[in-house]
């Protein structure tokens, strides 16, 4: 009985260590900073003007801004709806299997790609890693976006 009681309880505890919320603030913030701030941050132009100059912007190594929550939450939800996702997957969710062109950016081997990966995934929310394009997703999947702050 009391190997019972142990099982349930460890079973207990580590469904909530699994269930912890992955947050904006305390996880996807820190993530962006160390692997992402220096071509998509302050200095880096809002996406129309990285649209209307991107080969210069490009050759400086800058991309689109996303320094803030909802300037990243743009590429993720609307208006450009999936291209967090697009870049940064691995090539497991495509069916051409290439990874996002800033898969290799999320870290220095693959475990840590894939682990990071996997923190962006759970932020998201893993029904709602789509690969769409904003003429592509229906209002349902949109729904599914999670995004915590």
């Amino acid at each position: 009985m009391k190997s019972f009681v142990a099982w349930v309880l460890l079973l207990f505890v580590s469904s909530l260590a699994s269930a912890q919320e992955i947050t904006y603030r305390k996880h996807i913030r820190p993530l962006w900073e160390d692997k992402c701030e220096r071509c998509h941050g302050s200095s880096a132009p809002y996406l129309g003007t990285f649209e209307e100059n991107k080969k210069e912007y490009e050759k400086d190594d800058k991309g689109p801004r996303m320094d803030s929550y909802a300037d990243l939450i743009f590429f993720i939800g609307w208006p450009d709806t999936g291209a967090i996702m697009r870049r940064l997957d691995d090539g497991k969710n495509k069916k051409d299997g290439v990874p996002g062109n800033m898969y290799k950016r999320l870290g220095k081997n693959e475990e840590e790609r894939q682990a990071n990966l996997k923190l962006f995934k759970q932020w998201v929310g893993e029904d709602a890693w789509i690969m769409k394009k904003p003429n592509e997703i229906t209002k349902e999947e949109l729904m599914r976006i999670k995004t915590p702050y």
